[in-house]
């Protein structure tokens, strides 16, 4: 059973689920919101509470400021409220993509909520020897998405993320008839989420010293992509071996039960 609700925070209402029983285990994103952990959350609900939500900005999480930046310690405070809404932590965080970056903030500032953070594939473009020109070919891109451009701007992140993907399967994905939902989504992403989330630092200091454990995670299947890079770079700098799970960037949408597997391991 699923039980679904909203809890107000500083300028956002947010759409969270929950389900199961058992300790807590909390799936974030950015930009997915939770139908992407659906399969994931009900595999590990059977013996834990499984906490999902749609970030600020995307899909049912509405926000009273819609030209305000979605930035990771926003988010993650975001993520921190509703924890201490469910009463049920300290909580493991498995965070995929910017949601990786989201938790990282999250076990900077409220290490108390989190036990076990597992930043899977944080998108850090900073610690990678690139830095500079990843930022600027990523300003270039929200510039063509501004222009008017999306598909334009999703073949330049393919290109950016060294994604390889066919081009007529990044136009089936991201071009014709989509929702107004998924093009509003699409919006803040490219003009609230993506920059200062792929900008963001970490304070290695913190996170070094911090009793939170954290398993940077990386998928077997992303050899030679960019978010392996970051988050292999993020590794070597807090002094840990990566952990390596099952499929890509999504592995948890490609296939949950082999991730979960995975995942009760690690835990």
């Amino acid at each position: 059973m699923t039980h679904t609700d909203t809890l107000r925070v500083p300028d956002a209402l947010l759409h969270y689920e929950v389900r199961g029983e058992g300790p807590l285990v909390v799936l974030v994103a950015a930009p997915m919101d939770a139908r992407a952990f659906e399969p994931l959350a009900d595999l590990l609900a059977v013996d834990h509470t499984v906490l999902t939500t749609d970030p600020r900005g995307i899909n049912r999480s509405r926000v009273d400021d819609p030209d305000r930046d979605a930035t990771p310690e926003l988010r993650a405070d975001d993520v921190a409220r509703l924890i201490t809404h469910l009463d049920a932590g300290p909580a493991t965080v498995l965070g995929s993509s910017g949601g990786a970056v989201t938790a990282l903030a999250l076990a900077q500032a409220r290490p108390d909520l989190v036990s076990t953070v597992i930043p899977h594939e944080p998108p850090l473009d900073r610690l990678v020897e690139d830095a500079d020109d990843l930022l600027r070919r990523t300003d270039e891109m929200i510039a063509t998405y501004r222009s008017g451009d999306p598909l334009g701007a999703w073949r330049q992140f393919m290109a950016i993320a060294d994604i390889d993907l066919p081009d007529e399967v990044v136009a089936h994905m991201f071009g014709g008839e989509r929702s107004p939902q998924d093009l509003a989504d699409e919006r803040y992403q490219y003009e609230h989420m993506l920059r200062p989330t792929v900008r963001w630092m970490p304070d290695f200091d913190v996170l070094r010293s911090t009793s939170t454990r954290i398993v940077v995670g990386i998928g077997e299947d992303s050899g030679g992509e960019l978010c392996e890079r970051t988050s292999e770079a993020l590794a070597e700098r807090l002094g840990v071996e990566p952990t390596r799970f099952p499929g890509g960037h999504i592995g948890f949408v490609d296939d949950p039960t082999r991730f979960a597997a995975r995942l009760r391991e690690v835990l």
